[in-house]
């Protein structure tokens, strides 16, 4: 399975909803242990998000990961530079699979980027092992693999027209851990951790605007599996989007879009 092929502009479309799980993250981060803290956003996409955390720690010299050339073009245009406290904002190409701190950090964090990393707890160690004494860990995951959003496309995906190209497609509903299970894997690597989940409702408006927002995460797989048959992408987003509808009703005011979300903060001794 080759890794998806991303869309800035189609990702952004929903810059204001994707960006709120992340500040909400950042204000539960305590204090760092570094005047000019040492920062790496681990999957930064477009550099939107990764720019508040220049407005939270001004000082910080910031890095952003990511493996998508298209992400990593838009954030390099937008958001690279000094910043406004003298500290710098940069990004650079590294797989969260494999990446590893090369230097120590005051915090390394990682916003709705984990759950396409199988396995992610098992790089848990080596991340909390690169902080600095007091410094943190922190990261926020989708946890609605059990929303009708991901189970149609699941469904479909194994249909028996499109199974034979897709079965192996998307991901399962294990992509994220529960969260007392993340709990335990952090306190267990001795940090002190603050662990809960969210279910925000959006309020979506436009046309169909759940398809809209999948089109730019949870159905970059298909999409890029089916990239070289236009007609194929267009009859399985068409069969999709009949379904999306009858799950996700519009409603006078537009059309709510329920959102779990699982979030961790573990602060290393000090």
């Amino acid at each position: 399975m080759s890794a998806p092929t991303w869309d800035p502009a189609q990702y952004l479309r929903h810059a204001g909803h994707r960006a709120r799980p992340f500040t909400d993250l950042l204000a539960r981060v305590p204090g760092l242990p570094s005047e000019q803290p040492r920062i790496a956003d681990l999957g930064c996409g477009p550099g939107n998000v990764t720019a508040l955390l220049a407005e939270r720690w001004p000082t910080a010299h910031i890095t952003g990961y990511d493996n998508s050339p298209e992400m990593l073009d838009k954030a390099h245009v937008e958001w690279e530079g000094r910043t406004v406290g003298g500290g710098r904002l940069d990004f650079s190409h590294a797989d969260v699979r494999t990446w590893a701190p090369s230097e120590p950090y005051d915090l390394i964090v990682s916003n709705a980027t984990l759950q396409w990393v199988p396995g992610h707890g098992e790089r848990f160690a080596e991340w909390v092992a690169g902080l600095r004494p007091g410094g943190s860990f922190a990261f926020q995951v989708p946890g609605n693999f059990d929303a009708p959003s991901h189970v149609l496309m699941r469904e479909l995906a194994h249909s028996a027209r499109w199974r034979g190209r897709l079965a192996e497609t998307l991901r399962h509903d294990d992509a994220v851990s529960a969260p007392a299970a993340y709990l335990e894997a952090l306190t267990g690597l001795g940090c002190a951790a603050d662990v809960w989940e969210t279910t925000y409702v959006h309020l979506l408006t436009g046309a169909d605007p759940v398809l809209d927002w999948v089109k730019g995460t949870g159905l970059r797989p298909v999409l890029t599996a089916l990239a070289d048959d236009e007609e194929a992408a267009r009859d399985f987003v068409a069969e999709y989007r009949t379904a999306l509808r009858a799950a996700y009703p519009d409603t006078a005011h537009g059309t709510p879009f329920p959102f779990r979300r699982v979030f961790a903060v573990a602060r290393k001794e000090a």
